[in-house]
């Protein structure tokens, strides 16, 4: 979504992006050096030399973060921007950024894609302490600074407003949807590849972190093992090497990569229903956008996620889906068997996806962003 942002933005401003070294499971690949300086569709791009050891390395990361603030901070100061933007992604982006504009005399606009440390805290990445208590203050002054505060949802604009950022400052922008041109047929072989045998199948497709609820989704598939409804992954990401070796007794789960991007729309024709997952304790501190991608492809949602999370509320309020308890292992069960024993509401469900995806395209979510970015600025000259 970050490109998408800066393409964006690039069409009526000049944008220029300081990022590292790609490190999460990136499509190419650079060697080192100490900055490298591109242009894609009217976006300058500087790479600084940062670290860039994988994702799965935890410890290691840490150094992609820290060589990235290094380098990153004094290149920035000196391309003296007129306004600054930064996510979450390195997690201390904002705290840089919120620096970068004060040095700079500049508006800041932050846009919080996954909120830390209370993501780092909530998913048992770190633990409560010292350091966690100087990271959230300094996380708490680059969040008074800003001009706004740009969320992805309304759970997390209810969390930032708890710590003290005043709600007229906070503005949800969503991810939203891209339509897919055309899905495949049922038959065909990528999906049923997918669908691994299973006559009644439940996706999840996406990132294997610390948010969702792994335990509860198992314990449900276990409690399903017999009545022949599957449960597929589809994906990576720092969990699944634990989850699969606690589903290895499980005959209904499956673990299968990441596809190709083009085939996706097998992907999402794949599942019966599809599962967006957060655990208790981090509504508003993640926001699965993916939720955007199944809603446009006509799928059914399965949200197993407190009933105060955007993705619980969306799916039962506009009927695209039912939700169930994170900690409940049997709700789910039962929820995957009431929705495999009534396909008129399943259909139902899919029909009522596409309508509601509408709402929330992904075109007009990006021009609301460039507007709260154009009215901060035009604020900044008055």
């Amino acid at each position: 979504m970050a490109v998408q942002i800066a393409e964006k933005l690039a069409q009526r401003h000049r944008v220029t992006v300081v990022a590292g070294r790609p490190s999460y499971d990136p499509d190419e690949y650079y060697p080192y050096s100490l900055q490298r300086k591109d242009v894609r569709n009217n976006v300058t791009v500087e790479r600084v030399g940062s670290t860039a050891y994988p994702r799965h390395q935890m410890r290691r990361r840490v150094s992609n973060y820290l060589s990235y603030l290094a380098l990153a901070v004094p290149r920035a100061l000196a391309i003296r921007p007129d306004i600054v933007l930064a996510m979450t992604d390195p997690p201390v982006a904002g705290i840089a950024g919120a620096f970068v504009a004060r040095m700079s005399g500049r508006p800041f606009v932050y846009n919080i894609r996954d909120l830390y440390p209370d993501m780092a805290v909530g998913g048992e990445i770190v633990n409560s302490g010292f350091w966690v208590d100087r990271w959230e203050k300094m996380h708490r002054r680059a969040l008074r600074q800003a001009a706004r505060v740009v969320v992805l949802g309304d759970d997390m604009r209810d969390r930032i407003i708890d710590k003290g950022v005043a709600p007229e400052r906070v503005v949800v922008v969503r991810d939203g949807s891209s339509f897919p041109s055309s899905l495949p047929e049922r038959s065909d072989p990528v999906v049923q590849k997918i669908r691994s045998g299973f006559s009644f199948v439940a996706i999840h497709a996406g990132n294997l972190g610390f948010y969702g609820a792994w335990n509860t989704l198992l314990k449900a598939a276990e409690i399903l093992r017999n009545e022949n409804i599957g449960l597929v992954f589809v994906g990576d990401g720092a969990n699944r090497a634990t989850l699969e070796a606690s589903a290895q007794s499980s005959p209904n789960v499956r673990f299968l990569p990441f596809f190709p991007v083009e085939q996706v729309p097998h992907v999402m024709m794949a599942g019966d229903v599809h599962i967006v997952t957060v655990r208790r304790g981090l509504e508003g501190v993640v926001v699965p956008s993916k939720l955007y991608s199944i809603l446009a492809s006509g799928r059914p949602v399965l949200a197993i996620a407190p009933a105060t999370t955007d993705a619980a509320r969306i799916v039962t309020e506009t009927g695209c889906g039912s939700s169930a308890d994170p900690d409940d292992p049997a709700a789910v069960a039962a929820a995957l068997v009431q929705l495999r024993k009534d396909p008129a509401r399943l259909a139902q469900m899919g029909a009522r996806a596409r309508e509601v995806a509408a709402k929330y395209a992904r075109v007009n979510e990006l021009d609301r962003f460039v507007n709260v970015m154009e009215e901060v600025g035009n604020h900044s000259n008055v």
